[in-house]
């Protein structure tokens, strides 16, 4: 679990670097966003069976609604729900189940795969990559920028 959950908030720690968030909010912000996330999913991991509670460990954005976890990490780092509404994308969805962490920008927008127990295949390492290495905010954005196209 800790592997998944640490994937998923090094893409959204991207995300908030991409748009000029200071270090010191991103780090407070991935901190607190993985320890909601550990606790939140305690009872809800099923390794077994992992697309068993899927829905309960997905989390979004959609519109002006935000997940009330990245809500509640962002209020620990000093980013308001406004800010983050203008941070993150309009529509975010992250599946974080085990082996497995996938994510998709927009309704219509392609799944890509964060992060996989087993060789990533396609654009499946690229994405993979990018949670796993320093990149900068440029580059990060190219990528960023390149899944709304």
């Amino acid at each position: 679990m800790k592997k998944e959950i640490r994937s998923a908030v090094n893409f959204l720690k991207n995300l908030l670097r991409c748009r000029n968030v200071n270090d010191q909010n991103i780090n407070a912000f991935g901190k607190k966003l993985q320890e909601l996330l550990k606790q939140h999913y305690q009872h809800h991991w099923f390794p077994e069976k992992p697309h068993k509670g899927s829905g309960y460990r997905c989390i979004r954005t959609f519109g002006s609604r935000i997940d009330p976890l990245i809500t509640k990490a962002g209020e620990a780092a000093g980013l308001g729900f406004y800010e983050l509404g203008h941070i993150l994308p309009q529509e975010l969805t992250i599946w974080i189940d085990p082996a497995e962490v996938s994510y998709r920008i927009g309704e219509e927008g392609s799944i890509c795969v964060l992060f996989e127990l087993t060789a990533p295949t396609t654009c499946k390492k690229e994405v993979s990559d990018m949670t796993t290495t320093s990149l900068s905010g440029s580059e990060y954005l190219t990528m960023y920028a390149a899944t709304l196209a």
